[in-house]
């Protein structure tokens, strides 16, 4: 279970995904008028290795990418870290949604009440191949009326909660457990992908009124719907940048390297005018000549990648309508991860999705380096705002921790909250 924070203390984010490893230490501060005061004292990024998918392919590439990313970041901080806020995408985390009243007898509520009627909806939840990453209460009720935020201290004869379970595949997690504990640091906790996302690039208007976040990912595209200042839903898919890399290599006959690059600097989803008299210079594999290269039209390139892209975002609008939030969460969407920097890939979503979809950047964080601060280091951004939100502005939400800790496994962090 996590505690509050101590001023002038240090929090380290680390964001393990399938093409990169990123870590960011921050120095937090006085928290004044409400704000957050907290600047970034030392970044680290490093190469994923031994990752495929967002999960853990071979643990000692993966640890050593780890700590190739750790230690950098405490270097330029000058400083040493034992403990992360990690990032959870492998196990394809899901959501389970648990309703439960119980009797409180008329007395005025307590601690003791919420604590109780939690771990009684979180004990509902009961498998032995998925490990429950966050449970959170999404809104309360008493005597039969909802909307309440927090019940503490209110009188009533029955307590009710809406709870909001996240669990993951147990193998997959307990896997990327390990690699933290090789490169000897613990856990905080860990937060799923697609809310750190959303933490760092959501406006608290679009998170009340209802936004879905959609994280774009290297091996993952993940998803998170915000309703009421709530994450309401969650889910991932298995498709990413590199599977779009994958397709330009095998369509190409280019090597991946090769196939990265075509996709990075000429990569679209949209078709232009000129886009078929263009010709661009696809080495071959095997072919160590470069007069040997193909020309092909960037026609051909962009019908590529477009095809992956329009697939994954149909999977996503599949994914919503089938969990019921595709018209509860209204008509925004904000799209991040390094992967929503193709070219066109918002009039393509908008397209796909049929709603209004903005492209989210991190807001800012003093001390934050240029290089950093753009779509594909959200998730790190975004733990950093966790563990100042949840652990110093809030440090009361500990009380209610005990709830999960019961149904936890290994050192999996505590995130019970009653308002966002």
């Amino acid at each position: 279970m996590a505690k509050p924070i101590p001023r002038n203390s240090s929090i380290a984010a680390l964001d393990v995904g399938t093409t990169k490893v990123a870590c960011i230490i921050a120095q937090m501060g006085a928290q004044e008028n409400g704000g957050d005061d907290f600047h970034v004292t030392g970044v680290g990024h490093h190469r994923s290795r031994g990752m495929r998918s967002g999960q853990i392919t071979n643990l000692d590439e993966a640890e050593a990418s780890v700590r190739a990313a750790v230690d950098a970041a405490e270097q330029m901080s000058n400083s040493r870290i034992d403990k992360v806020f990690l990032n959870m995408s492998c196990g394809t985390p899901q959501s389970t949604r648990v309703d439960v009243e119980l009797a409180v007898s008329g007395h005025q509520i307590r601690d003791t009440d919420v604590r109780r009627v939690l771990d009684h909806g979180s004990a509902q939840y009961d498998a032995t191949d998925r490990e429950l990453i966050h449970c959170i209460p999404t809104g309360y009720s008493i005597d039969g009326g909802n909307g309440i935020l927090d019940p503490r201290g209110m009188y009533g004869d029955k307590l009710g909660v809406n709870i909001h379970l996240v669990t993951a595949a147990m193998g997959p997690a307990r896997n990327l457990n390990s690699v933290i504990d090789r490169c000897d640091l613990d856990i905080e906790e860990r937060v799923v992908t697609p809310y750190a996302s959303g933490l760092a690039c959501l406006v608290d208007d679009e998170k009340d009124l209802g936004v879905t976040v959609i994280d774009m990912g290297g091996g993952t595209t993940s998803i998170a719907v915000f309703m009421e200042s709530q994450v309401v839903y969650v889910d991932t898919l298995p498709l990413g940048g590199n599977h779009i890399t994958g397709d330009i290599a095998k369509g190409l006959s280019t090597p991946v390297a090769k196939a990265e690059r075509l996709k990075t600097i000429y990569g679209s989803v949209m078709q232009a005018p000129g886009d078929s008299r263009e010709l661009l210079k696809v080495p071959l594999v095997g072919e160590e000549d470069e007069e040997s290269a193909n020309e092909v039209p960037k026609s051909l390139l962009v019908q590529i990648v477009q095809a992956r892209v329009e697939e994954t975002l149909e999977l996503v609008r599949n994914h919503l309508e089938a969990s019921g939030f595709a018209k509860m969460a209204g008509r925004r969407v904000v799209l991040t991860g390094g992967g929503s920097q193709l070219e066109g890939v918002r009039d393509l979503a908008e397209l796909v999705l049929d709603k209004q979809v903005r492209l989210g950047r991190p807001r800012m964080i003093r001390g934050l380096p240029d290089s950093l601060s753009g779509p594909a280091f959200a998730t790190a951004v975004g733990l950093l705002r966790y563990g100042l939100r949840e652990h110093v502005a809030k440090p009361d939400h500990a009380a209610m921790a005990a709830a999960k800790s019961k149904h936890s496994f290994g050192r999996i962090g505590s995130w019970l909250r009653e308002n966002f």
